[in-house]
């Protein structure tokens, strides 16, 4: 898969996202689904979303023992999603058991991401509320090398740092950052932003772009001109 714009659907039920896709008349946007619309819909939601001809980002972030998550993985495979993912705080053998139960027994799978750290951490959270005193960038860093060595398909990451992951982790090693907003645009709770053009210029391969679209007045028009800024 080649850079795409990701809309994340952070929708709380079945009526309000399905309106919201049928404004895309023709265009079948790649969508994430996270934890609000998953938790209220169900597997179901998944699974009519990719009928539609919508890729999926299922965004559930899996923190868990390692059999926890390799069996929940294994449940995750059968709904046809893109891309998922986990916390690569989980350590590198529960992103290994991860992989393995989301490898299908043809040997197909969707990619597997994990969370360096969420884009609302800044390094005074980081430091008085997790009690890790490396530099953020060093902590980024460093998970994504255990993402990279337990085999995974990359991180998501701010787009402050997609630049350096790929320098430490390799170009294929994939970059999907949130934290993105328009240059004239509010930037929400987001700590560590930057927009379209710029994520493209440090080379993000995907980048989740939520309200500055779902919220827009015109969410089409919102979509389009993060396209053109950051694939075309």
């Amino acid at each position: 898969m080649g850079k795409d714009v990701i809309v994340a659907c952070d929708f709380a039920g079945k009526e309000e996202v399905l309106n919201f896709l049928d404004k895309f008349e023709g265009r079948k946007p790649f969508v994430k689904i996270g934890m609000e619309l998953y938790y209220a819909e169900g597997p179901a939601i998944v699974r009519e979303i990719k009928e539609r001809g919508h890729k999926i980002f299922l965004d559930l972030k899996l923190h868990d023992i390692p059999n926890t998550v390799k069996k929940s993985m294994k449940v995750l495979s059968t709904l046809g999603v893109d891309i998922t993912n986990l916390h690569a705080a989980g350590t590198v053998r529960m992103m290994e058991a991860a992989l393995e139960g989301l490898t299908r027994p043809d040997g197909t799978r969707p990619l597997l991401i994990a969370v360096t750290q969420l884009t609302s951490t800044d390094q005074e959270s980081l430091e008085q509320d997790l009690w890790i005193e490396k530099p953020m960038a060093d902590v980024v860093m460093h998970y994504a090398s255990n993402a990279a060595k337990a085999g995974l398909d990359g991180v998501v990451c701010s787009p402050l740092e997609a630049e350096a992951v790929h320098n430490t982790c390799g170009k294929s090693f994939l970059t999907i950052t949130p934290g993105v907003r328009f240059a004239d645009g509010d930037i929400g709770d987001q700590k560590r932003v930057m927009t379209p053009a710029q994520a493209k210029e440090i080379g993000s391969d995907y980048i989740v772009v939520g309200r500055p679209i779902t919220a827009a007045p015109d969410p089409v028009a919102a979509y389009e001109r993060c396209v053109a800024e950051f694939v075309d």
